[in-house]
């Protein structure tokens, strides 16, 4: 017997297929609202629920919008520019990883805890940021939001799972020797 988070689990795996008309309903009001906008509550709540969230005081839900495409470096003002600058940017960042950095730059008083893909289209992509309150009475007494809370700039510092995705710290062992305890780190090291 499958639980209503199952269910909702299996409808977002192919939305344009499961939600039909609904889905381009959403697609339609995400371009209207503004690049970073707090919801009430999350639009995937089995997604939500899986990676922290708790419907209580201090947990924050936004929705922000990122554009698609290659990052493109901006012209040189004036002069020839360097070869190194080339034209297209090669940032080691995810467009989760950036979402998140922003939600965290509007709301300076919150630390990330996680978040998740919501729609994308050819333009943007739409990710839906939990945040935690540090400040809050309610999330500093919670044994698992609490730590998470302290970590003062962890999404700046890498140490959200979509950063430490990019970081390559999902792997272990073989084949993932050089990405601890940081890519940088190992750069200058004698193997």
């Amino acid at each position: 017997m499958k639980g209503l988070y199952q269910y909702l689990r299996e409808l977002w795996k192919k939305p344009k297929e499961n939600l039909g008309e609904r889905y381009k309903e959403l697609l339609i009001q995400l371009r209207k609202e503004p690049a970073i906008h707090r919801v009430e509550k999350p639009t995937r709540l089995d997604r939500a629920r899986s990676l922290g969230y708790k419907a209580k005081q201090g947990v924050i839900v936004v929705r922000v919008r990122v554009a698609r495409g290659g990052r493109k470096r901006e012209k040189p003002s004036g002069g020839r520019r360097p070869k190194t600058s080339r034209l297209v940017k090669v940032v080691n960042k995810n467009y989760q990883q950036i979402a998140e950095e922003r939600a965290a730059r509007k709301y300076r008083n919150c630390e990330v805890l996680n978040s998740y893909l919501l729609a994308k289209d050819g333009r943007y992509a739409w990710y839906e940021v939990i945040l935690l309150d540090r400040d809050h009475p309610a999330i500093q007494k919670d044994p698992r939001l609490g730590p998470v809370a302290r970590q003062r700039g962890r999404v700046f510092r890498g140490l959200t799972s979509a950063a430490r995705k990019a970081r390559g710290l999902r792997r272990k062992g073989i084949g993932a020797e050089k990405v601890r305890p940081s890519i940088n780190a190992n750069k200058g090291r004698l193997h």
